[in-house]
């Protein structure tokens, strides 16, 4: 009866709910670090307040939102962090936004243009998708579609799948479409 210990089955749902933990745990890290450049003090500054706020929300440990703040405030010895953008075509003609914090813009570069090839897809260059977007008003972080498409079947069930996987890698935060 291989397979059905009842002890394999609690360690294998621990490893995986460890490892949604460590992805979610990181994206929060890498905002807070972001926003600790601003200046580490949350009372005098929203967005690293903010930060805190969702990734207590989510339960992460008090010592990591510690050393993320460190770290962006420069106390720390560690990697640097950037954010990016980057716009891309999704099937049927969708326009993408992707935004996210990365260690390595060229790794990411490579993995997204991957992920697009992968499901029909094209990376664009800069502002040539964003002209289909309002700018997040101030204050917001929201970008809203100005002119939206409607897609077939088919493109919608492309663009969730390329959505699904974008939204799972560890270095993006935010996707924007302008898909009804």
């Amino acid at each position: 009866m291989a397979g059905h210990s009842k002890w394999s089955q609690i360690k294998r749902q621990k490893a995986v709910t460890d490892a949604k933990k460590s992805q979610v745990f990181s994206k929060f890290a890498k905002v807070i670090t972001l926003a600790a450049r601003k200046g580490e003090d949350p009372s005098m500054n929203p967005e690293l307040r903010m930060s805190i706020e969702k990734a207590r929300s989510m339960n992460m440990p008090a010592d990591n939102i510690e050393r993320a703040i460190k770290r962006g405030a420069g106390k720390l010895e560690g990697v640097s962090l950037e954010e990016f953008r980057f716009e891309s075509y999704g099937p049927g003609g969708a326009a993408i936004i992707i935004e996210g914090v990365t260690d390595n813009k060229n790794r990411v570069v490579a993995e997204i243009k991957h992920l697009l090839s992968k499901h029909n897809a094209k990376w664009a260059e800069s502002g040539s998708v964003i002209w289909a977007f309002n700018p997040p008003q101030i204050g917001g972080t929201e970008w809203s579609p100005k002119h939206t498409i409607e897609l077939n079947k088919s493109d919608a069930e492309s663009l969730d799948k390329l959505l699904e996987e974008l939204d799972n890698h560890d270095d993006v935060n935010e996707l924007y479409t302008n898909v009804v």
